[in-house]
């Protein structure tokens, strides 16, 4: 079963891992219809909670937006007056999105939401000309990569079939099981890709929690007294350049990006190299997300799923 097939038939006991969910995700987008990243906004604010607010720093970056997330958007309005609009990110179009975007709405402004769920409470609240519609398949809840990837390649255009032979042919062959060996891994990215860099650190975050430590800098940020501690049980992976400074010599592995690789590139394979890891340490998502769904469920007021269709 190729990894698109496991994506379309897995259940709540046969979780994947995210370097399946990568893959899979990659060839569901080849034949995807991805709508183009446009706002009519000159002045916007821009606003997203946990992954979608470093998506939106990613996607208007070369604007005048200025950015909030669900506990600053207040204050932000309150501060930059002359906004001429709001858009909202969301890949769920539920939670955070939906008083974000009433809150707007009471106060007189314009809203777009880009959302991958078409049926959802921010959408309703919205006509349809206001609301950007990315494609996405399911996968288990948390693991948003064909939701913000879609964002993502219709902001960049990059070639997703392009990406996903990159990581089988050139990516997967490095990433061995001894990568179990290591309690902490430091990903090191090139200066052009900082924006995920915050993306791939709540993947650890999520995947992982306190049981595995993820960093992830820029190869020149790393140079900011980084390595002040230093552990032989670290895995220095730097992407797209040899890494000669950090880690011990037996600690440094190199994952090659493709030439001139744009956000969607270095975030699909950064996601593959931390699924690779998922996959050769103790399943710790898969043992704990049933639990952390009931909680959470509690303090959304709504009824949650594991897979998110």
């Amino acid at each position: 079963m190729n990894p698109l097939q496991t994506l379309q038939t897995f259940d709540a006991q046969s979780l994947p891992n995210l370097d399946t969910v990568v893959l899979g995700a990659l060839e569901f987008l080849e034949t995807a219809s991805i709508p183009k990243v446009t706002i009519p906004f000159k002045k916007p604010i821009i606003v997203g909670s946990a992954n979608a607010h470093s998506v939106s720093k990613l996607l208007f970056a070369d604007t005048a937006a200025v950015f909030a997330n669900e506990s600053t958007f207040a204050a932000v309005c309150s501060t930059h007056t002359d906004a001429d609009g709001v858009v909202v990110l969301s890949a769920s179009g539920s939670k955070h999105a939906v008083t974000v975007t009433e809150y707007a709405l009471a106060h007189g402004m314009s809203v777009v939401l880009l959302t991958n769920t078409e049926k959802s409470p921010a959408v309703a609240l919205l006509t349809p000309d206001h609301v950007h519609l990315f494609p996405k398949i399911r996968e288990p809840y948390t693991y948003n990569v064909s939701t913000y990837l879609s964002m993502i390649l219709g902001h960049s255009g990059e070639d997703p079939a392009a990406i996903r032979t990159w990581i089988e042919e050139k990516v997967a062959p490095i990433c061995t099981p001894e990568l179990a060996a290591y309690d902490a891994f430091c990903f090191l990215i090139p200066p052009q890709c900082a924006a995920t860099a915050p993306m791939i650190v709540t993947k650890f975050d999520e995947l992982f929690g306190p049981m595995l430590l993820g960093r992830v800098f820029t190869s020149e940020g790393a140079k900011h007294a980084k390595t002040v501690v230093d552990s032989p049980r670290e895995c220095f992976i730097s992407f797209g350049e040899e890494n000669n400074l950090f880690g011990g010599v037996d600690t440094r592995i190199t994952i090659p990006l493709p030439k001139d690789a744009g956000p969607a590139a270095m975030l699909a394979i950064a996601y593959y190299v931390v699924g690779t890891i998922q996959g050769v340490k103790p399943p710790f998502f898969k043992e704990n997300i049933a639990d952390y769904m009931e909680k959470t469920e509690e303090l959304f007021g709504k009824k949650l799923s594991i897979i998110v269709e």
